[in-house]
């Protein structure tokens, strides 16, 4: 075990949840859940990704974040409007 407060990693917690030892005081289910991201590729044209990244300078965050950002408000408003 490390000596980092003698808590354990999460590789050794796997490792004890191998060997079918209880880990449960290691979780406190305070945390929240996170799903899985699936890799996509997306075509975008040449002014559209000139608009992204003045966009993500003009908010200094990846052109990525702007993406997921709007993309996410568009979401939002269909299933709103939808509503």
């Amino acid at each position: 075990m490390n000596n980092t407060l003698d808590k354990p990693t999460a590789d050794e917690i796997a490792e004890m949840a191998d060997r079918n030892e209880d880990v449960s005081r290691y979780f406190t289910n305070k945390g929240t859940a996170r799903y899985p991201v699936k890799r996509i590729n997306v075509d975008f044209s040449a002014p559209m990704l000139t608009e992204l990244d003045e966009m993500a300078r003009e908010l200094n965050i990846s052109r990525q974040a702007v993406i997921k950002s709007f993309l996410r408000q568009a979401l939002d408003q269909h299933r709103l409007a939808r509503s």
